[in-house]
């Protein structure tokens, strides 16, 4: 691999890795402020546990892995999130996966705000773009002869097709025609991140029948795996921002949690 000044001498070429692709609307791009009421920040990643591949600022290399995660991987033509990611579950994700499985990861930022599941169609611009990400992560990793272990998905969306009250069997037909690509492109495995709460004032804007849904399509799919429900205690907790967004601290725990139930499945299937 190529070396960079910019780079830490502890991010040395791995031999192999996990490659996961970060992949959903605003909660997975990340929206985490601290407060005085909430002062935790992003962690730092720790030594050796993960780098990012930016597909689309730096192809050429990895990255170290930092937050705010992905904030400058925007495609005019496909993903663009903006200047919107001010902190992710990124970070805290890989700090809690490799250490319980011993195998460094490689995240691919491919989130994009707002966007609703029928946003994340084949032949949309959002998840041509990801499965371009997905491709080009792995063709660099490949020339770098890095074997990667594991192709995986960490999906969380549904908040705007709550908003718009998409209707549950909807959201299911479009989920899976979703991960069929994602599938077909090389994704070994969905893990997903349940959606939380709505904390605004619409009297008819409710969450819960996505949640619902979600739950049910990890209960029936083998190819899918709840691996997080922290968000849904958020609001009861006080960890919320804005009307669907966190601060860093629930984004921090999430991904730690996702990370301890993927590490899970990973070793029993379960």
């Amino acid at each position: 691999m190529a070396t960079h000044p910019s780079e830490p001498t502890a991010q040395a070429s791995p031999r192999a890795v996990d490659l996961i692709m970060f992949m959903g609307q605003s909660n997975m791009a990340g929206r985490g402020i601290t407060t005085p009421e909430h002062p935790e920040g992003a962690p730092a990643a720790l030594p050796g546990v993960g780098w990012e591949y930016r597909a689309v600022t730096a192809p050429d290399r990895l990255s170290p892995l930092a937050e705010p995660f992905g904030v400058k991987e925007n495609r005019a033509s496909g993903i663009d999130d903006g200047t919107m990611k001010t902190g992710s579950m990124a970070t805290a994700f890989v700090n809690a996966l490799a250490p319980l499985t011993g195998t460094p990861v490689v995240g691919v930022s491919a989130s994009k705000g707002g966007s609703r599941i029928d946003e994340w169609q084949p032949g949309g611009r959002f998840l041509t773009d990801a499965i371009r990400r997905l491709h080009a992560a792995d063709a660099f990793l490949a020339g770098q002869g890095i074997a990667v272990r594991h192709r995986l998905m960490l999906w969380c969306q549904g908040e705007s097709d709550g908003d718009v009250a998409t209707p549950p069997a909807v959201y299911r037909e479009r989920f899976d025609r979703m991960l069929g690509a994602m599938r077909t492109a090389g994704i070994e495995h969905c893990l997903l991140v349940l959606i939380g709460r709505y904390n605004g004032a619409n009297p008819t804007v409710d969450y819960a029948p996505i949640r619902a849904e979600q739950r049910a399509i990890a209960a029936d799919d083998p190819r899918v795996t709840l691996v997080a429900t922290g968000f849904e205690g958020m609001k009861a907790r006080g960890l919320m921002k804005d009307d669907f967004h966190y601060v860093q601290q629930a984004y921090d725990e999430v991904g730690a949690e996702a990370a301890r139930n993927t590490a899970a499945w990973l070793d029993s299937g379960r």
